[in-house]
């Protein structure tokens, strides 16, 4: 058998709140424990005789909150498991001991693995005050969160929210940056210190890009956001979106919305596309935002058709995404390595084939070439199926192989053309002139879609020039000659060289 083991809140700060209970429990206790000297009521506490041992040096010594929590934990654990039978150890914290007391966590989890008898008796907690001192209700909605591991997606800007633990400085400074993901830097929020504390409770209305200017940061500071519900605010959330999506597809929605397919919307999802890998090409971010937020439009009709029909929503999607990168990741969220691009990219290909297995599909009996999407552009398919291939062995060995084979492409298209072939021959012809020019791409390391882009690009920008030359001199390429505009050619030519 071992002692007791009992936890005790020390309230909020103001002495006077501690109950007469947990005074008494101090008194009585064989050992006393505190997590931290630098609370209002020890001061208070050892006036009245009590003597405790702290675990401030551990923040000290240690390099992070959850291993001083941790260390706190075996302490207590084996200090209990050590001591004569029928004593009892208090292990004081502030405020109350389920509030945001990781030690406490632990002790609840392993005492009894321990054979340890845990009592926990509650205290003031800060929230108490901060219901009080801040003047809201925690019925309205409420969360709260803590600074050392807050995130914006836990943002709810509906709710009030109370953001605890703001030790310091740089804790501060980490909360405005996530903070300000949600709210413009000039919204204004609350910053608390020592709430309830006679002499010591400070209560500051800053705007969010002054947060952690202010100084006084400490084990009693915390950050109070008000809610907000304004639509303002709620047009950063992705829960807006959603909530948009749905309105727009519901019976007092959108008539064009109501009346879109899957089918209907294929060609936009292909022309949003495009549109944003128009802006990847033109580095223009601003226009690239506004691409992706209609790509993403796309990707929620689509989700919200399915959601209406109850067979899957958008979250689901992006639960299946989130599975995806983290099982094809084994480098990162597992306990695989990767030491470049190629390695990482071999995981990926090999987590890849484990999700078929998985699904009963065995890799082994599948095409080579399967796994391309029937729909692709032809010269992305081509590069893709040629790739593939490739990995097996089916390949040229060198690139002036692959350029032999386009000018026997040439000559047949040639012969085609010449014997007067039918058009479906010609075609023929052409498109494996293209599929060997496509080759190329792989030997010389450049993707082939990006080359014709770039050519696109630059046979757009010569021939802009023609026109604005011909503009200048009073005519267009409707009345000019091919000579004329020949020459023009050459001159954007020697000016994309000189340039």
């Amino acid at each position: 058998m071992s002692a007791t083991l009992t936890v005790v809140g020390l309230g909020s700060g103001n002495p006077d709140r501690l109950t007469l209970g947990i005074v008494n429990k101090l008194k009585a206790a064989s050992a006393v424990y505190v997590r931290t000297q630098e609370h209002p009521v020890m001061t208070a506490l050892s006036e009245l005789g009590i003597v405790s041992q702290s675990f401030d040096g551990l923040y000290e010594a240690l390099a992070s909150f959850p291993e001083v929590y941790e260390a706190i934990a075996s302490r207590l654990i084996e200090e209990a498991g050590s001591a004569p039978q029928g004593t009892e150890i208090v292990y004081a914290v502030p405020g109350h001991p389920m509030v945001a007391e990781s030690a406490v966590s632990l002790l609840r989890e392993r005492c009894p693995q321990a054979g340890i008898d845990l009592n926990i008796l509650g205290g003031e907690s800060f929230l108490d005050e901060a219901f009080v001192r801040l003047g809201f209700d925690p019925i309205e909605g409420f969360q709260l969160l803590d600074a050392s591991g807050i995130r914006s997606s836990q943002l709810q800007p509906e709710l009030h929210t109370l953001i605890g633990q703001v030790y310091d400085t740089f804790t501060a400074s980490e909360t405005k940056l996530c903070l300000m993901e949600i709210y413009p830097p000039e919204y204004e929020v609350v910053v608390g210190h020592a709430l309830g504390v006679e002499a010591e409770e400070s209560i500051v209305k800053v705007p969010l890009y002054e947060l952690d200017r202010l100084g006084g940061f400490g084990n009693l500071s915390l950050v109070y956001i008000p809610a907000n519900r304004s639509a303002g605010l709620r047009q950063r959330t992705f829960a807006r979106l959603h909530e948009i999506v749905d309105i727009l597809r519901s019976p007092e929605g959108c008539p064009w919305d109501r009346e879109q397919t899957h089918e209907s919307l294929r060609k936009n999802l292909i022309e949003e596309t495009y549109e944003v890998l128009e802006t990847i090409d033109e580095d223009d971010p601003d226009h690239m935002k506004e691409e992706l937020g209609d790509l993403l439009l796309q990707i929620m009709l689509h989700s919200q058709m399915e959601e209406e029909l109850g067979t899957f929503n958008v979250y689901d999607v992006i639960e299946g995404l989130n599975d995806k990168l983290i099982f094809r990741h084994p480098h990162v969220f597992g306990d695989k390595s990767a030491g470049d691009a190629e390695e990482a990219l071999q995981n990926w290909e090999g987590m890849k084939a484990e999700e078929k297995r998985r699904k009963g599909v065995k890799p082994e009996e599948l095409s080579v070439l399967s796994g391309i999407p029937r729909d692709l552009p032809a010269l992305m398919k081509a590069y893709k199926l040629q790739k593939k291939a490739s990995k097996v062995g089916f390949d040229w060995d060198h690139p002036r192989e692959v350029l032999a084979k386009i000018r026997e492409e040439v000559d047949e298209l040639e012969e085609a053309i010449d014997t007067g072939a039918s058009a479906e021959e010609q075609m023929l012809e052409l498109g494996d002139l293209l599929f060997a020019a496509t080759n190329v791409a792989r030997f010389i390391g450049a993707d082939p879609e990006e080359a014709l882009t770039r050519t696109n690009r630059k046979f757009v920008q010569r021939f802009q020039y023609i026109e604005q030359s011909l503009q200048h001199q009073g005519t267009t390429v409707q009345d000019s000659s091919l000579e004329v505009m020949e020459a023009l050619w050459q001159e954007a030519k020697a000016l994309e060289r000189e340039s």
